[in-house]
């Protein structure tokens, strides 16, 4: 399907569907047409954004980018118009609408499929590599000065990005070396002489390599050098999977490029037309499709006249001009002439091409950059504007083998990058002007397909719609709801492309912006700061696109063991004896639980660092009593400090004052808000000083209280006044030119100025990091003070923020459909490099029934992240505090959990090595399989665990969807053999549904009431055969809470395998504490025939075997560093 499917389509009944070219009133060409391509069949095409098109189906098309002959290219151009004629008179068709492309000035044409017939087509298919390859021998020729600028204090910085594709076929892959070769990374910058400026020294990263850049666009004072082309060809992508060092990030594609050249061409052809061409403007903005209507006028504070749109020189129609109007289409739309940028020169340089670019024309917001840098480098010294301070890798050499093709178009300035073995655009820059103002960046571009992932925080289907949506990022205290921007901010989408290939890409910008998503399919970066530095990641597969972007921002850290248990906290336990008493319930009913929690009810005034000396006397010695019983104790901190007491009364406030350590307004003081203690001052925490002084704070609070984790909250950060208690001023700061679509229409509402001062910046490029850089303070305190890994849940989060963190989806309610809205959330957050990641249980606001906490428990259990949590002046919903009923199927749940933290645990080591999800979606295993595409109330663990919530009320059944293969009941090892359908089950009320894929193993261990306990117990394992008998799984195995346990080798780590009736495990690495675990227990899945006899190592062993084709095996007895097989025969 190509982006313009759903345009009206003629077609004749019999013969070929061939292409040609059209414009508006443009009636002869036809005629000249059919002379030489005589009984083509002709397909029309609704008129496109920049002119009317004739064109095919996608199965004709075939971009292989190779040459056609140049002497029928110059007969066919006869058929143009002379003026038209004169502008493309060097250039080649680089589209497969057979139309004049000079996008880059690039002497390429694509292929026409072979379906068509008749001379002049046939002509056409008889294409010639020779001419190919006598373009590139010529673009090779070139000499191309390096751009990197004489004036160094413009160059600062480094910056780059990998991409790269694995070709693998061993189970065991995730532990062989990293072979990264390719990536592609796109920056638009500007050299405009802010105030703040940053520059900041990236760390290397030595195991990365060869990555493909596009980096920014700068303003600069310089002359513009003489245009020089440039031909970035790559070698066949099919063929690098066979050799040495693959190129990771860049594989696959699909055929629906057809489409998205066509959107690029008619752009193209309509600057041409219509500045060679009087039309009526009316006529020239209705033939613009509705759904390639990008917004002229996107503010929301403003009713759009007519007036105010064609003041912009945009396009204006309403409904009742067209006739059939979509909901949500913009009435003020870029025309196809809209002024934007020029590429004059483009000049290749060691790691890449430089090229610049100049808008002559000034645009309707202020501060226009008209000159600017377009760096496309695997790496780049130029960090001109403010750049978010994030470690991304560095390398040092060009990629050798790119898979992936970047074209240009010169007038007006465009960027298209696409896959090479199959031609799928991946970015079209073209169908819409480029903005870069001061305050005010913009970039527009086709998709694919509308199968868009990403883009959050928000609460949303895990699928997004692309019905003229509109997504804000700017952290945001407030419940989540739908269309607001909440917590986090994680400019990062993922898409499917529809053939089972996946892209993504990252902005890296922390300034307040917007994503416009339409139809089209098409998306619209909007920014207010910054630069656009984009990433892009070729996957082939989804979760090797996930992996390369953690590879950009970091991979996640590895958790606690104990940070895997179930979690108990609530808002309202009035003293700590109150608190106690919900332990020992817990102990009593035997109900798992590994850390209790305190919400601000231990604080003394609701002031971090305290406890309140009369409620909470007791809490050191409940902390005494977790760590007896082998739990954990988890209390929350709020950034606001406060500021109201007397000079020597509250040594946090006192010593930051001291140092200086606090946000400050314009004036150079302590900007004062407002939180939970009343008057409040916010510590800086780019300020590197802050972190010594946020560990001295904890360093105090822990000889108190021996906390072992921190839950950071109100970190956006939150202010309960607009600004500050004494507003904001009146700057372009606070009062930008354009402000997003935030909550409250202000930069302002519900936390601080934007004006406000840090070390490093001013809030407005800081806002957004504020929860990554108070996680990494306490990360980084946590593991000064206890010497173990960090265990820190935040509620802000940005992008690298699983190095020092979890998250949890925030204040959510006791509602059914808050329960559904978890799934998306915790699978957008497996996208964003934070696995583990839960919602608050039951639900946090409102009164939770004991139907809901069911049902929710038994989903909680599967979330990463697993805790109940609940406001106050609610009754309680630990599982102690239902019936009878409702305590055993929670307790159930609980201990299915439990049973499944090797696996679980196991999923996390692959994610804090690799980027692996661990929550997963299924079209991440199943990307072919365009059903999965849209399913968010399933999910996987890891490869191999189906889980299918109830998440309705009053039902004993469930449907879910399994993909093709067999999926085993996880409870009784019965099978079912999908062909890719929906399925309904039963499910009553003290039942989830759990489903084996087959081919899997699963670590599981007997439940216990902590980790502590259950890590004692003998494991045991399952084994869910493939219809060919074969099955794969591993263990990760360490002592739960070593810092670098992975990287310091004091780990066990064991390989499972089924094949021809013999189940083996294979020690690869062991450590002491693998001696002091046992399997007890081996069950297979899928035993087709009853064996005869079962030995262990050579040893016959007694087993049973069920007539559901269960075989088990029992009381092993065999030491996990140990190797072992078992055969059945």
């Amino acid at each position: 399907m190509t982006p313009f499917a759903n345009h009206s389509v003629h077609k004749q009944a019999n013969g070929p569907t061939c292409i040609r070219t059209g414009f508006p009133n443009l009636g002869e060409d036809k005629k000249c047409f059919d002379k030489l391509f005589p009984n083509p069949v002709w397909q029309q095409v609704k008129p496109t954004a920049r002119g009317s098109i004739m064109s095919t189906s996608s199965q004709l098309l075939r971009a292989e980018t190779n040459t056609i002959q140049l002497p029928l290219a110059q007969q066919w151009r006869k058929c143009l118009p002379e003026t038209v004629q004169n502008r493309v008179n060097n250039s080649l068709p680089a589209s497969l609408l057979i139309l004049p492309a000079p996008i880059g000035q690039r002497k390429r044409l694509s292929r026409l499929g072979s379906d068509c017939k008749g001379e002049g087509f046939s002509a056409l298919r008889r294409h010639t590599r020779k001419e190919g390859r006598k373009h590139s021998q010529q673009a090779s020729k070139l000499q191309h000065s390096p751009v990197r600028g004489s004036n160094k204090q413009e160059v600062t910085g480094r910056r780059e990005i990998l991409v790269s594709h694995r070709c693998r076929s061993q189970p065991d892959w995730f532990l062989s070396k990293h072979e990264q070769d390719q990536v592609v990374i796109l920056e638009v910058g500007s050299a405009a002489n802010l105030t703040t400026t940053i520059t900041k020294e990236i760390t290397s990263f030595s195991s990365l390599s060869s990555p493909w850049k596009m980096k920014s666009y700068q303003k600069l004072a310089t002359e513009i050098p003489q245009i020089s082309d440039v031909v970035e060809d790559a070698a066949d992508e099919r063929s690098l999977c066979h050799q040495k060092l693959s190129a990771w990030w860049l594989g696959g594609g699909l055929l629906m490029v057809a489409g998205l050249l066509s959107g690029v061409t008619v752009w193209v052809l309509g600057q041409i037309w219509w500045s060679q061409h009087e039309t009526h403007p009316l006529t020239k903005c209705i033939s613009i499709p509705e759904n390639l209507r990008f917004d002229c006028y996107p503010e929301r504070d403003v009713v759009v006249t007519r007036e105010l749109c064609e003041s912009r020189g945009c396009c204006f129609v309403d409904n009742d001009q067209a006739p059939g109007g979509t909901s949500g289409v913009p009435w003020c739309f870029y025309p196809p002439d809209f002024p934007s940028y020029t590429l004059g020169s483009l000049n290749e340089t060691g790691l890449g091409m430089v090229g610049f670019l100049t808008r002559k024309t000034k645009t309707y917001y202020p501060k226009d950059v008209e000159k600017l840098q377009l760096s496309v480098d695997f790496e780049t010294d130029t960090r001109p504007r403010y750049e978010v301070p994030l470690d991304v890798p560095m390398v040092k050499k060009k990629a050798e083998n790119p898979l992936y093709a970047v074209e240009f178009s010169k007038e007006p300035f465009g960027l298209i990058v696409k896959r090479k073995a199959l031609g799928t655009v991946l970015l079209n820059t073209t169908v819409a002007p480029l903005f870069y103002a001061d305050q005010f960046l913009q970039m527009a571009t086709l998709l694919p397909s509308a199968y868009l992932y990403g883009l959050g925080e928000h609460q949303s289907s895990f699928l997004h719609s692309l019905e003229w949506n509109t997504l804000t990022f700017w952290a945001r205290d407030v419940p989540p709801t739908e269309s607001f921007n909440l917590y986090g901010v994680h400019p990062f989408y993922l898409v499917m492309e529809g053939s089972g290939a996946a892209h993504g890409v990252f902005l890296l910008n922390s300034n307040a912006m917007e994503v416009a998503l339409q139809p089209a399919p098409a998306l619209t970066w909007r920014s207010i700061g910054g630069v656009l530095d984009f990433y892009i990641f070729l996957g082939p597969d989804p979760n090797l696109v996930v992996q390369q972007y953690q590879q950009v921002v970091g991979f996640p850290a590895m958790p606690p063991y104990w940070g895997l248990g179930f979690h108990l906290c609530r808002w309202g336990y009035g003293t700590s004896n109150e608190t106690w008493e919900t332990v020992k319930a817990m102990r009593n009913f035997q109900i798992p639980q590994d850390a209790q929690w305190n919400d601000i009810d231990y604080m003394d005034g609701y002031r971090d660092f305290t406890t309140d000396p009369q409620r909470f006397d007791a809490l050191p010695q409940l902390v005494e009593d977790l760590h007896k019983h082998g739990q954990s104790y988890v209390m929350i901190l709020d950034p606001g400090i406060s500021s109201t007491g007397p000079p020597g009364s509250y040594w946090p406030y006192d010593e930051g004052l001291k140092r200086g350590l606090f946000i400050n307004d314009t004036e150079g003081k302590p900007l004062v808000g407002k939180v939970w203690p009343g008057l409040t001052a916010y510590p800086d925490f780019s300020n590197p000083d802050t972190h010594q002084w946020w560990l001295e704070n904890l360093r105090r609070f822990h000889s108190l209280v021996p906390f072992d984790g921190v839950w950071i909250d109100m970190n956006e950060p939150s202010n309960f006044m607009d600004g500050s208690s004494e507003g904001c001023p009146q700057g372009e700061l606070d009062r930008p030119p354009y402000v997003p679509a935030v909550l409250g229409g202000s930069l302002s509402a519900k936390t601080i100025c934007a004006s406000a001062r840090q070390t490093t910046s001013t809030h407005y490029n800081l806002h957004n990091l504020y929860g990554l850089m108070e996680a990494r303070a306490t990360a980084s305190a946590l593991v000064e003070i206890r010497g173990k890994r960090p265990f820190v849940i935040s509620r802000s989060t940005f992008p690298s923020q699983g190095k020092y963190s979890g998250h949890w989806l925030g204040d959510n309610r006791s509602e059914w459909k808050d329960m559904f809205w978890s799934i998306p959330g915790i699978l957008s957050f497996g996208l964003f490099g934070i696995p583990l990641v839960g919602a608050d249980i039951c639900g946090f606001s409102g009164s939770t029934s004991e139907e809901l906490c069911i049902r929710w428990t038994q989903l909680g259990a599967f979330y990463p992240f697993s805790r109940n949590h609940n406001t106050q002046d609610e009754k309680a919903q630990d599982p102690t505090a239902f019936s009878p009923v409702a305590r055993a199927a929670m307790k159930e749940a609980l201990d299915i959990r439990y049973a499944l933290l090797p696996f679980l645990y196991s999923l996390f080591h692959r994610a804090h090595l690799q980027g692996d999800t661990v929550a997963r979606p299924l079209f991440f295993e199943f990307p072919k399989d365009v059903a999965t595409y849209s399913i968010d109330r399933q999910f996987l663990w890891g490869r191999g665990l189906l889980v299918t919530p109830v998440l309705d009320p009053g039902m004993d059944s469930v449907t879910g969807y399994f993909p093709r293969g067999v999926w085993y009941d996880y409870y009784t090892g019965s099978s079912v053999n999908s062909s890719g359908e929906n399925l309904k089950m039963a499910a009553p009320l003290d039942h989830i549904n759990l489903h084996v894929r087959e081919g899997t193993i699963l670590p599981t261990q007997k439940p216990g009431r902590s980790t502590s306990e259950s890590r004692g117990n003998p494991l045991g394992l399952i084994a869910a055969l493939s219809q060919n008998a074969n099955a794969w799984g591993d263990l990760y195995w360490d002592d739960g809470e070593s810092l670098d346990a992975f990287e310091k080798g004091d780990y066990a780590y064991l390989v499972f395998n089924v094949t021809q009736g013999t189940f083996t495990s294979t020690v690869l690495h062991s450590n002491v504490e693998a001696t002091r675990v046992t399997v007890d227990a081996l069950t297979v899945y899928g035993v087709r025939e009853e064996p005869k006899s079962v030995t262990v190592n050579g040893k016959e062993r007694p087993f049973t075997y069920l007539t559901n084709q269960v075989l088990a095996v029992s009381d092993l007895r065999l030491n996990l560093s140990q190797g072992f097989y078992v055969r059945w025969l």
